[in-house]
């Protein structure tokens, strides 16, 4: 169901992302500021001539690890699109999900773009931009009956398997909201797919998009959802913080990107159909 981009739209749009941002950008010649210049992340970043990205690598069609190497996905474009917003180059590495955030501490990567749901936690860590999409919780599954249900205790009981990532939100919405169901973490989507396929579980947690991708990548394994958008989960762009300028940067690239369109090509390219983007929507 994906769609290729509209070239003429892209280049038009990029071409128009790149001379806004580039007037934000750090210029070590204008005298003022020089102080800020010299320990932004924007100014580490031109001088190396290239944006390092963490990403997991795990959540498609968000970001995704494939076998000849290469990362794709709907955060991996706009990570591209941030780093020719500087003109530079993106570097990518992917890293388990529950250590971007550290990574983005240490400076070993400097901005997290990884369907990062921002929360008062993670926040207290990152600064957090956006949203640019806002998403909800659901669940995989192949049992019809756990699919229809309609509230939380019907399915918090022991009997209730269910499996979730890792260090995500999805994992913590089922100890909060799901405390008696038994809850399994894996280190990937794909794995928690694989528990159910095996019957080692009953479902997965996961968030809109990704529920939405497994169902059209997996159209014969007998999966149905619990669709319901159980919470609201902000997804956002996590930069170092206390780092005016890059956070400033960062806010200017999402309202350029939006203005553009861009949300919606990519919308359409990773999901076949509108998701609901943008702080303002």
């Amino acid at each position: 169901m994906k769609r290729l981009f509209n070239h003429a739209l892209l280049l038009l749009a990029l071409m128009a992302l790149t001379a806004a941002c580039s007037l934000i950008g750090v210029n070590q010649e204008a005298g003022a500021g020089t102080a800020v210049a010299q320990t932004s992340t924007l100014s580490r970043i031109t001088q190396r001539g290239e944006l390092i990205l963490g990403t997991s690598g795990n959540m498609p069609p968000m970001t995704e690890a494939l076998a000849d190497g290469k990362v794709v996905g709907f955060d991996i474009d706009l990570a591209r699109l941030m780093a020719s917003g500087m003109n530079v180059k993106l570097n990518i590495k992917v890293l388990p999900f529950d250590q971007l955030l550290p990574a983005l501490e240490r400076g070993d990567v400097d901005v997290v773009i990884s369907n990062l749901t921002m929360t008062p936690e993670r926040n207290l860590h990152a600064a957090l931009i956006g949203p640019y999409m806002k998403s909800g919780k659901c669940v995989i599954t192949r049992r019809a009956d756990l699919a229809k249900a309609e509230e939380a205790k019907d399915i918090n009981v022991p009997a209730t398997r269910l499996v979730a990532m890792a260090g995500s939100t999805s994992a913590d919405f089922v100890r909060t909201l799901l405390p008696k169901a038994t809850l399994t973490l894996v280190q990937s989507n794909e794995e928690g797919v694989g528990l159910i396929t095996d019957n080692k579980v009953d479902g997965m947690m996961a968030d809109y998009p990704i529920c939405l991708s497994i169902l059209q990548r997996h159209p014969d394994a007998g999966f149905v959802s619990l669709m319901s958008l159980l919470n609201y989960e902000p997804i956002g762009i996590a930069v170092p913080a206390q780092d005016t300028l890059f956070i400033n940067w960062t806010e200017n690239f999402l309202q350029r990107v939006q203005g553009v369109g861009l949300f919606e090509e990519l919308s359409n390219r990773w999901f076949g159909k509108a998701i609901v983007t943008g702080a303002d929507k």
